[in-house]
């Protein structure tokens, strides 16, 4: 296990956006697969209602928010309560996202996995890149 702190990331809970699904399956592959003793995950529903760990973390660490959709839930409330995301991740800024219909955006499907796919390593580039700010 690493010696640095690790990185939050903290996930769109979607349930009103499309994105919400695949925002919150890259972020599971990031924390489980890509980058487990690296990362650690914040729940957003938690933390917007006043979680004091994880806005303590957030304070005291790098966040990456992946938000779902353009509302930005995740990027802004975490600047709200706690400091600016280290990096804030918008899937609609994915052409990928764009040209996906309807039902490939709330159900994940072999058409939306390879997404799924992009945006997980794509977050794992980031936290690899914060945490060699430390180093």
């Amino acid at each position: 296990m690493s010696e640095l702190p690790k990185v939050g990331i903290i996930s769109c809970s979607g349930e009103d956006c499309p994105g919400g699904n695949i925002s919150r399956e890259a972020t599971l592959r990031v924390l489980h697969n890509l980058r487990p003793d690296e990362t650690a995950t914040i729940c957003l529903p938690l933390f917007l209602a006043g979680g004091e760990g994880e806005r303590g973390f957030a304070k005291r660490f790098p966040t990456i928010t992946v938000d779902g959709c353009g509302k930005m839930c995740a990027a802004i409330g975490t600047a709200r309560f706690s400091n600016k995301p280290a990096v804030e991740i918008n899937l609609e800024d994915y052409p990928d996202f764009i040209s996906l219909k309807d039902e490939e955006k709330w159900h994940i499907q072999e058409s939306s996995s390879d997404l799924v796919e992009k945006l997980s390593n794509d977050i794992a580039s980031h936290v690899d890149e914060l945490r060699n700010t430390w180093e």
